[in-house]
Order: C-alpha cells, then sequence, then structure tokens
C-alpha cells in the first residue's frame, strides 16, 4: 500500500490520499510549526505562499501514515506511539537546530526530514511507501512545473523594502552576486546557490532577508566543501556593502564587488567623514590625504575572508551607528593603520605600508588595536598585568584598575600572592582575615559586569604561588559545585609554581603553605634565594614562631593541582623561577606572574607599576612560498611590524596612569606567530615530526632576529627606553 502524508500531498489530491489512508489527512501545505523563537518559524508551500509552522500537524500525519501501512490495530501500539513522539521530534530537532533563531524551511525539506524520522525509527515498510510516492509525485510535479515557466515568461517574485513599498526582485542582480562569488573559487557551482536561495524565498519576502537567504543557501555547503565558506563570506559582504554604502552616502547603494572596485575611494572619503562627525573617529584622521589613502586600497582584499572571519569583523570590529555597520573591511585596516601611523612625520606613507602589511594578513595587530585604533579612546595594548596588595584601599584600588582597563578591551592578569590568607588577624578591626578567595569572586563579577566596552566577555587571570596557604582553596574556584560564593565560573586562574615545591614533589617531601602576612620576602624572591629563605621559615613555622601554616606532603597538593586542571582546565601551571632566570629586565624587579593568555612575563609591583603588553602576530602561512619559508618576506613583515607595535606604545590611551608610566618606561612588545599548522601543511610536513621541531626552530630564531635588529634601528632613531641599561641586553645576552 502506498500512503500519503500530509507533508507530501498536494491540496487537489488530499481526498485521493484520504481514500488510500483510510481516513481523513490534513491539507500538507498548511503544515505549520507554532513559532517560539524571535522571528519564527515558517514553511514555504510548492505555490509560494507561506504559513506558520506547527509539529503538531507532523505527529498527526506521521500517525496516520502507520495507520495507513500497519493498519487500525497500529493505533492500540504503544510502540508505535513512541516512534510517532520520536520521528517529530527529530523533525523538529533538525529545524531549529539548522536555523537557532527562526526561518522560513521549504515543505521539500520538512519532507526529507519526516523521511530520514522514519527511516531511522526503522519503520522501513511505511518509509518505503513514502520514498515511492514522493518519487512518483515529483515526476508530475516537474512536467506541471515545466509548463508553469514556460507560461509565466518574466514573471518574478516581488520583494518587501523597508519603506513596505513592494518591488519586483532584481533577478540578474542576484545572479552576478553569485556568480562572482563563486569566480575563482574552486569546486563551488553558482548555480546550485541560485538554486537553494530561491528555496527560501517567497512572493513579498523582505528586502534584507534575501541576502540572508543567499548567505545561509552558501553556508549549507560548506560541510560537503569548504571552500563554501568563501562564497558564504562573499554573500555577506554582499549585504554589508549596501548598509555601509547606504549609510554613508545618504542613499539606497547596492553595487556588486565588480563595481565596488571603483568606488572604494569615494566611499572611504565619506566614511571617515561619517565617523567623524559622529564621534566614533579621532578628528585627526580626516587631516590624512584621503584622496591618496583611499586610492591604496584594495578592493579585491574584501575577497580574502572565510565567512567567520568576515562574521565576526562584521560583529565585533566594524564602526557602527545606531546597529549600522558602516565599516567596510578595507576601510577598516586603513582605519588602524592611521591611527598607527598618526605620530608619523610621514603619515600617509607609513599609514599605507601598514595597511598593506594588515590587509593581506601577513601580520595582524591585536584585538584592542583592531577594535581601537583611529577611534577616540585609542586602547591598543593587548594586556595589562598587576599585584594586589594587602589592604582594602589596594584590593580595591585594583579592582578599580580592572574595571578601567578591561572597559577599553585590556586583558588582566592579576597577582593575588601578596594578599594575607585565610585566619590571620586584622589589626584594624581586631578580626580575623577571610583570605584571599571573596576578593577573587568581587573581582570575577567586576570582568563580567565591565565587558571589554560591551564588545565581548571581560578577561581575567587570577595568579597564586603554590606555597599561599589559600591554595586548596585556589584549586576549586572553577569547580561546579560547592559554596557558588566561593567560585570564579567566569576567570581564569593559574598556579605560580616555584622550583622548590616541584622538587619536593620528586623528592615526595613535606611542603608548608604560609599566610604572606608573615612571610612577606617570599613573594619578592626567586631561584637559590627563594629556597634557603623558604626552609628558615619551615624552620621558624616548626619553632612556633609562625602561627598560621599548613604542613602536607608535596605530591598530595600536586596530585589536587592536577586532579582540578583535568577536571575544569584551571589552574593553569606556570613556572615562576623559569619566568624570572630568563627575564631580561632582571635588574629592575621581579615578575610576579604572566597575563590573561600566559604568554608575557613583565615586572610588576604592588601599587608601584602595571605591566603592559603590546602584541602582533606573523601569520606564517603567508611567508611559505613554493613549499619553503621566504626568508627575505619574512625580514620585510617583521620591519614593519615592529614599527607598527612600538607606535601602539606612544599612540596608546592609558585609563591608569601608572600603565602609561610602565609601558613608555620598559617600552615591552610580543611579536608572536600563528598559522604554524597550516604552514606544515603548505610545506607537506607532519606536526609530530622532527622536521617540525626544526621548522619551528628556524622560524622562531629568524622572526626573533629580524625583531632585534629592527628595534636596534628604530633606538638609533627615536633613541633608547629608559630602563635598557642594565638589562641582559646590554650584557650581550639575547
Amino acid at each position: 500500500m502506498e500512503y500519503k502524508t500530509a507533508a507530501m500531498v498536494d491540496v487537489q489530491n488530499s481526498d485521493l490520499a484520504s481514500q488510500q489512508a483510510g481516513a481523513t489527512l490534513p491539507d500538507p501545505t498548511t503544515v505549520e510549526l507554532a513559532a517560539t523563537e524571535p522571528g519564527g518559524y515558517r514553511v514555504i508551500r510548492r505555490n509560494g505562499k507561506v504559513t506558520a509552522f506547527d509539529p503538531e500537524k507532523i505527529t498527526v500525519a506521521v500517525t496516520k501514515a502507520f495507520l495507513a501501512v500497519e493498519g487500525q490495530n497500529a493505533a492500540a501500539s504503544s510502540r508505535i506511539h513512541e516512534n510517532v513522539a520520536t520521528i517529530t521530534e527529530s523533525v523538529v530537532n533538525a529545524i531549529t537546530r539548522r536555523m537557532p533563531s527562526g526561518g522560513t524551511i521549504h515543505i521539500e525539506d520538512i519532507q526529507d526530514q519526516v523521511e530520514l524520522g522514519l527511516m531511522r525509527a526503522e519503520a522501513h515498510k511505511v518509509a518505503r511507501s513514502y520514498v515511492l510516492y514522493r518519487e512518483e509525485r515529483a515526476r508530475e510535479r516537474q512536467q506541471s512545473i515545466a509548463l508553469e515557466t514556460h507560461t509565466a515568461g518574466a514573471d518574478t517574485l516581488s520583494v518587501t523594502r523597508k519603506d513596505g513599498v513592494k518591488v519586483p526582485l532584481d533577478e540578474q542582480r542576484l545572479i552576478t552576486v553569485v556568480r562572482e562569488a563563486c569566480a575563482d573559487v574552486v569546486d563551488t557551482d553558482p548555480e546550485g546557490v541560485l538554486e537553494e536561495a530561491r528555496r527560501s524565498m517567497f512572493d513579498g519576502i523582505a528586502e534584507e532577508d534575501v541576502s540572508k537567504a543567499l548567505i545561509m543557501s552558501a553556508r549549507t555547503f560548506i560541510e560537503a566543501e569548504p571552500n563554501y565558506t568563501y562564497v558564504a563570506a562573499r554573500m555577506l559582504l554582499d549585504a554589508h556593502r549596501q548598509e555601509a554604502l547606504s549609510f554613508v552616502h545618504g542613499h539606497e547603494a547596492r553595487l556588486t564587488q565588480a563595481e565596488m572596485s571603483a568606488a572604494y575611494p569615494a566611499y572611504f572619503a565619506s566614511y571617515v567623514k561619517s565617523a567623524v562627525d559622529l564621534e566614533l573617529m579621532d578628528p585627526k584622521l580626516a587631516s590624512f590625504d584621503l584622496e591618496r589613502l583611499g586610492n591604496a586600497l584594495k578592493p579585491e582584499r574584501d575577497f580574502q575572508f572565510t565567512y567567520l572571519g568576515l562574521q565576526t569583523l562584521y560583529d565585533r570590529y566594524f564602526i557602527q551607528h545606531n546597529e549600522v555597520r558602516f565599516e567596510l573591511p578595507q576601510a577598516f585596516f586603513m582605519r588602524v593603520a592611521m591611527g598607527l601611523a598618526i605620530n608619523e612625520s610621514e603619515t600617509e606613507t607609513w599609514a599605507i605600508k601598514f595597511y598593506d602589511l594588515l590587509s593581506s594578513f601577513d601580520f595582524m595587530s591585536s584585538t584592542p588595536t583592531l577594535f581601537n585604533s583611529g577611534t577616540l579612546r585609542p586602547q591598543l595594548s593587548s594586556c595589562y598585568l598587576t599585584t594586589v596588595p594587602d589592604d582594602l584601599d589596594g584590593i580595591f584600588g585594583a579592582m578599580k584598575d580592572n574595571a578601567l582597563l578591561s572597559k577599553f578591551a585590556g586583558g588582566l592578569g592579576n597577582d593575588w600572592t601578596p594578599v594575607r590568607g585565610m585566619g590571620p588577624h586584622i589589626k584594624g578591626t581586631n578580626g580575623k582575615s577571610q583570605g584571599v578567595v571573596p576578593f577573587l569572586k568581587v573581582a570575577n563579577d567586576t570582568a563580567v559586569g565591565v565587558n571589554q566596552g560591551g564588545k565581548r566577555k571581560g578577561a581575567m587571570c587570577a595568579y597564586l604561588e603554590t606555597w599561599h596557604v589559600d591554595i586548596e582553596e585556589f584549586l576549586d574556584l572553577r569547580k561546579n559545585t560547592g559554596d557558588d560564593r566561593r567560585r570564579t565560573h567566569d576567570m581564569n586562574t593559574a598556579n605560580w609554581v616555584p622550583d622548590l615545591f616541584m622538587k619536593r614533589v620528586c623528592e615526595d617531601q613535606a611542603w608548608t603553605l604560609f599566610s604572606p602576612d608573615e612571610t612577606p620576602d617570599l613573594h619578592d624572591l626567586f631561584g637559590q634565594a627563594f629556597e634557603q629563605r623558604y626552609e628558615e621559615y619551615e624552620a621558624q613555622a616548626a619553632r612556633g614562631e609562625i602561627k598560621n601554616f599548613k604542613t602536607m606532603r608535596a605530591v598530595e597538593l600536586w596530585r589536587k593541582m592536577l586532579g582540578m586542571l583535568y577536571e575544569t582546565g584551571h589552574p593553569w601551571v606556570t613556572f615562576k623561577d623559569a619566568c624570572n632566570a630568563r627575564s631580561p629586565q632582571q635588574h629592575a624587579g621581579v615578575v610576579h606572574s604572566s597575563n590573561l593568555c600566559t604568554e608575557i612575563t613583565l615586572n610588576t609591583s604592588a601599587g608601584g607599576e602595571i605591566a603592559v603588553c603590546n602584541l602582533g602576530s606573523v601569520n606564517l602561512t603567508q611567508h611559505i612560498t613554493n613549499g619553503n619559508l621566504d626568508i627575505p618576506k619574512l625580514e620585510h613583515t617583521v620591519s614593519i611590524a615592529m614599527r607598527m607595535l612600538d607606535n601602539v606604545i606612544d599612540y596608546n590611551y592609558y585609563s591608569v596612569p601608572t600603565a602609561r608610566a610602565s609601558n613608555l618606561r620598559h617600552r615591552p612588545v610580543g611579536l608572536g606567530l600563528m598559522g604554524f599548522q597550516d604552514a606544515l601543511y603548505k610545506m607537506k610536513i607532519s606536526y609530530g615530526s622532527e622536521e617540525a621541531v626544526e621548522f619551528a626552530d628556524v622560524s622562531m630564531e629568524a622572526i626573533s632576529y629580524f625583531q632585534i635588529k629592527v628595534y636596534t634601528e628604530l633606538a638609533q632613531e627615536r633613541g633608547t627606553c629608559a630602563n635598557f641599561v642594565g638589562s641582559l641586553g646590554t650584557k650581550g645576552n639575547l
């Protein structure tokens, strides 16, 4: 028996379906899904009409499918009822998973999901009947559609503009945009993208939904062919281009990428003027030679983005006014470059050099630099490191500093070791200390509240030395169980481990925990000096001269550290002695922590110095030519990148004065790399091979050498930084 389910029968055939199914079936073109999300879910029927989508109708249709094939006795079977519920749930889940925030789905897609649900439920007879009938009806419809298409001639869908006016869909522009998006992208089919997009369109569709349909249609192919990510990105770019051009020119503008190539310079000048007038950009940028800079833009580089990359830029990085993003990708890179060149004597020349480096993806500045360069608050530095003092004014002063630094997208690394542990007497109140954990909870909530200016989550990491008496509670901060008032679910944590602890672990010896109010100098000692003083404190504790301490097996604490690392990913394990022994600034202080991402180590002091890191990354993938590392190109990239990073220090907006003083005194920059695995892939080298290790050594040594060389040249041009004398560099130790 062949069953014609409600999800597959046309209106004119519903009576026939009822006869074959032995029951009256619902009209398939009214299958609806009740919208529970903003925007809702809608079904496009074969005649183009749009209705809401109701899962209850799927339940009815699937139930009657079983009745038609297995007979009326099936109604009494609990197994059948369970299958119906499972199939309905699978169909609804498939639709909501694909479009989590609502949207339109074609009736054929619903049928596909019902078919899959039947087969997964092992209802093979029902599924077979379902498939055969769909094929028969598809053949009949194909003949009918061909005739209707021939008869309709040039009839097209209409789209609804924002003002409510309906206009014909520009079918030719649609074809041009899709073919342009697929041009030079191997293994992509513009006709397939167009066909998929049309399935989601209907008469009267909102104009902005046409762009969404194109983007979604390209996205559906990414899983099968990753190159469609570039097609989807170009579809997104087309929608963004309309948004940006219409805003800066004050009227609707719909240009293709080919047309945009000639229009970019004029747009760029209007964009800068608009941003300055809206107080979103530094007025100094308007004094640049905008015509020269506009002509230096390379519109073809808009097509380099993957979908996720461009979507991230659109969501977080592009300048916007009232939720309208009017900054196109090449204008974005030029805005960043102009900010970094603002203090150069030849501003346009250097801005173009900086732009070329960024827009080619040879080098990429850090997120704060991309966010804020060229704006009224150019906070370009990546991370700030602080040491929290052991008094209430100092603790909450550090909280305020954290908030101000996080507001403008700075990542935070806090050294909490000086804060006394739980139990010691508080002289000012005649009470007992609650330890460091309650303050860490406040710091955690500060990062949540001041979420980098509303652009992304606040980012903070707390460091504590392994001898601190609160270390065991510190290990539990990221657990999902226990007293939530003593948990920090949104903040990273890291152990600051001295070598002596690891030595005690290896030798299975005892380890003593102290409160820093009784052992204050341990915080500033490392190496042999730390070991000697630590053992003296242990002797004092044994004599009863130190009251607040705890002794335990070092191995036991190490196991707890590793256990929490496996369970929660925190606290990270970082090494105090290794960082200080290699610090080039040993003459100027002690390294008490790393930063949020643990890639830098700089000196800090309680209430006196906030260390700053200024970061950027060389894209190693872009420096592989003919299967080898392109050393001359790498030198060119590093030479310009280092100048950009050095410019950050002087141009940077400092929300905390002590951070400015520290950054100008030490002038630290971090030039890292990205794309290492991709570079190995291009060179056909296995990641786990000896060749990969050798390539890592050669490539990083080259970057380091060129970095030192360029900084030497910058020192000759701009002078030596205040704290260079006495550093390891002056002793020839690089």
